[in-house]
């Protein structure tokens, strides 16, 4: 399981929630720490979690999740409504980049992404959440890509989120199971051109019924989620082989 599927399952289930998009990040600035502040606990992963109630009316929270060195524990550490998110800086308008701003009424914290392709997605995941459910005012969002706040590349974003999801995936299992690749590669790209295929088909599907960005995010994270059971599906392949 992914570190994103238990933030979830862990996090955001037992509270009726769904999170939409997760983004792991660290701080662009050390952040000052009080002189008589004791008892840290360590280094640890901080992600930003997106995430919406399924009861209505719906509820959209952004949140702060750590885990700690040498736990596989989740933490939630500080968690605001989309209410209390006042501005979104994107950084460079130009190009892409990992880095990002995040201004909340009563905080202002500094981040930088895994990659600027995992930034993109959030960023684009985050404005569309906020157009869809804030019923007064919207933040507001500067040096950000106007690919990523317009409506009119649904499919292509689909496209783009799925590539990224699949590559990082697909690196993580070389790295971890190089030598089992080395007698199983003929598998696992196999199943890979499957999964492929299926994203091509479920994209041209969405193109076809002109379906708008809500609809494209929701079948974005069912394609996520079959990606990430190839990857388990591809492990057992590999071992099998191996045996």
């Amino acid at each position: 399981m992914s570190a994103k599927s238990a933030i979830n399952k862990e996090v955001f289930t037992p509270h009726d929630e769904k999170m939409l998009v997760a983004v792991q990040v660290k701080r662009r600035t050390k952040k000052k720490i009080p002189f008589l502040a004791t008892g840290g606990q360590g280094d640890y992963m901080t992600f930003i979690c997106v995430s919406v109630t399924n009861k209505k009316p719906s509820h959209v929270s952004i949140t702060k999740v750590k885990q700690f060195q040498g736990s596989s524990a989740f933490v939630k550490r500080s968690q605001w409504t989309i209410g209390e998110l006042r501005q979104v800086n994107g950084i460079n308008p130009n190009k892409d980049c990992p880095e990002f701003d995040l201004m909340f009424e009563n905080a202002f914290d500094q981040w930088v992404a895994g990659s600027a392709g995992e930034k993109c997605i959030f960023i684009q995941i985050l404005h569309h959440t906020c157009q869809r459910y804030s019923a007064a005012r919207t933040p507001e969002f500067v040096n950000c890509q106007s690919k990523l706040l317009g409506e009119q590349q649904a499919v292509d974003s689909v496209i783009f989120r799925c590539k990224v999801y699949l590559n990082r995936m697909w690196k993580e299992f070389v790295a971890h199971h190089r030598h089992l690749l080395r007698r199983g590669n003929s598998i696992l790209h196999s199943a890979a051109d499957s999964v492929t295929s299926a994203v091509q088909k479920a994209s041209q599907a969405l193109n076809e019924r002109g379906e708008r960005l809500g609809r494209a995010e929701e079948r974005t994270a069912d394609m996520m989620n079959s990606a990430e059971q190839f990857s388990v599906t591809a492990q057992k392949l590999a071992m099998k082989h191996k045996c």
